[in-house]
């Protein structure tokens, strides 16, 4: 009987313990996922870029694009959540690149020299549209042309 009661105890401190750490690990995640910083850019063209593509610095996924709206005077707007813990200068471009020829699209971020930082729910002023395929080739072919003309 006695030994009974010492496995019922002993479950009961392993099952309290198991739940604490569970806590504990829930209680992190949340911590990690308020650091996320949410940043509105505004385009005159995003051609091709679509919600979840990357936003990258240097080369490497700092977030994703989670919204594409149509804004005030006809303008993109493209809300980008930057989930790393970098303080972006207030003065930070972006651009919209392409992996590759064909590839996806993503967002590149240059930061500046600012000394103050960008926060959540500011916006990057500085913007680069996107480049369209086809009418770069349409200048390559006008360029080639006018030249055989001469």
């Amino acid at each position: 009987m006695k030994e009974d009661v010492r496995h019922i105890i002993l479950g009961m401190i392993t099952l309290v313990l198991l739940v604490f750490v569970g806590g504990i690990s829930f209680s992190a995640s949340k911590i990690e996922s308020s650091s996320d910083v949410t940043i509105k850019a505004v385009f005159n063209q995003i051609d091709g870029l679509s919600t979840g593509d990357d936003v990258r610095m240097g080369g490497v996924v700092i977030g994703k694009v989670t919204d594409l709206s149509l804004g005030k005077d006809f303008t993109a707007v493209v809300i980008l959540q930057i989930s790393q813990p970098i303080k972006l200068p207030n003065d930070t471009s972006a651009a919209i690149h392409t992996d590759g020829l064909f590839g996806r699209k993503y967002i590149s971020l240059e930061p500046g020299g600012d000394e103050e930082y960008l926060g959540s729910g500011d916006a990057i002023t500085m913007t680069q549209d996107s480049v369209v395929v086809q009418d770069l080739l349409d200048l390559i072919i006008g360029e080639a042309k006018s030249k055989r003309a001469k």
